[in-house]
């Protein structure tokens, strides 16, 4: 009993430390983008600073911290949503799949498995963290150029509105999110 008590009385005090850290509880459109577009744009990067905040302050051990044979790296999670969104990218902005350099450059990262657990280490957070702001950037950039109507098109030659893969995106986030917490919560001291 006591318990249940607690729960409701712990959960209340994340949502308002999440509340202090990330500012108002809203979801407003950045200044420069559609309404609906800016909705997504806003949901994104709460996301991203949140991933951001809870990776803050490790080290290079904890960066390249395995849990177990099958896990994956925090840095190689964070080349992952990177990856995801360069796909994501080229699907909604341009109607197609990785390019040859593309796939070359993000297709481990994408994957992940074996080859992302052997290739990305012995990078600081940093390192993985710039490559994922450069491509928020582009992502940032184009989004500006679009308009609700856009957004709400199916992407060319898809089967899903370009609002659904944004979507995706921001789901995706949020998933790996708790995984990188998770693991957070397990690093070597």
């Amino acid at each position: 009993m006591k318990n249940l008590i607690k729960f409701p009385l712990l959960f209340t005090l994340a949502l308002t430390s999440s509340v202090f850290a990330f500012g108002q509880n809203t979801m407003n459109p950045p200044a420069g983008y559609d309404h609906d577009i800016g909705t997504m744009v806003s949901m994104l990067e709460n996301l991203r600073a949140r991933i951001i905040y809870s990776t803050q302050g490790i080290n290079q051990d904890q960066t390249d911290f395995l849990l177990d044979d099958k896990a994956n790296r925090i840095g190689a999670m964070i080349m992952h949503l990177a990856a995801t969104e360069v796909y994501y990218q080229a699907y909604t902005f341009e109607g197609r799949s990785y390019n040859e350099e593309e796939k070359e450059k993000w297709e481990t990262a994408l994957n992940l498995g074996d080859e992302a657990r052997a290739k990305f280490v012995g990078k600081p957070i940093k390192y993985y963290l710039d490559i994922w702001a450069e491509v928020r950037q582009k992502t940032l950039d184009t989004l500006k150029t679009k308009d609700d109507k856009w957004f709400a098109a199916l992407a060319e030659g898809g089967q899903t509105d370009n609002h659904w893969a944004w979507f995706h995106v921001m789901e995706h986030q949020a998933n790996h999110m708790g995984q990188i917490n998770m693991l957070r919560s397990r690093l070597p001291k």
